[in-house]
């Protein structure tokens, strides 16, 4: 690969999908506030739903939750606790079965929003898009393992931190920590990237809201007919 490749994909994309993702989603919530939500297919069908649903948001919250602070946590933070070999062999196991429970839900909702008929009718590009480029991205983070399984050094995963903390710190040198790294790493970064470039034009906007005001919220009061009579 080019230094251009390496200087585009991992030290300048970044910058911009991470742009879109802030700005676009800014955007739409003020612009489009009422199609900022997750569009539930239940009423259409529900075999499959919720079984698919729990294991994919339970896998992809422990995923996400483990890239953010496994790639952003500094070495010497941890370093008097855990060594970096220990760390990747933790990051392996708990993101493998994370990987493997969010791999089964999400293959379940693809199955219903492909071959469900009512579902299929009533589903747009962006919904059909999404759910598949997730399900590769899933796959793609499945098939880093046995590469990481190879480095029993850690330093794969020490390169990898390196870059999500040099491009979080505007480091110019972000992208040479990519430089020859195993071709699933790459893609499954750049594919990563590309959701974030995604994110504020589709349903994965829901992401971000968090009901605060569900739990202050005034009790409904419900008269019942019976009463009346």
């Amino acid at each position: 690969m080019t230094n251009t490749y390496y200087t585009f994909f991992f030290g300048i994309y970044p910058y911009i999908a991470l742009s879109i993702l802030a700005i676009g989603s800014l955007v739409r919530y003020d612009r489009e506030p009422y199609t900022w939500k997750a569009s539930s297919s239940l009423l259409l069908a529900d075999k499959g739903l919720r079984l698919g649903n729990i294991l994919f948001h339970i896998g992809v919250l422990f995923i996400f939750g483990g890239h953010l602070v496994g790639l952003l946590t500094p070495h010497w933070v941890y370093a008097p606790f855990i060594t970096a070999e220990q760390k990747q062999m933790v990051a392996i196991a708990a993101g493998g079965a994370a990987g493997i429970v969010g791999f089964a839900g999400l293959t379940i909702l693809v199955f219903r929003r492909l071959f469900v008929a009512r579902i299929r009718h009533t589903s747009s590009a962006a919904d059909i898009l999404i759910l598949l480029l997730l399900w590769v991205q899933i796959v793609l983070g499945l098939t880093t393992i046995p590469f990481s399984l190879g480095h029993h050094d850690a330093t794969i995963m020490l390169r990898l931190c390196d870059w999500a903390q040099s491009i979080f710190t505007f480091q110019p040198q972000a992208a040479s920590y990519i430089v020859d790294l195993a071709w699933p790493y790459q893609v499954h970064i750049i594919l990563g990237l590309t959701l974030f470039v995604l994110f504020p034009f589709t349903r994965l906007v829901h992401m971000l809201s968090v009901p605060v005001k569900y739990i202050g919220r005034p009790y409904q009061i419900v008269r019942s007919r019976m009463a009346k009579r």
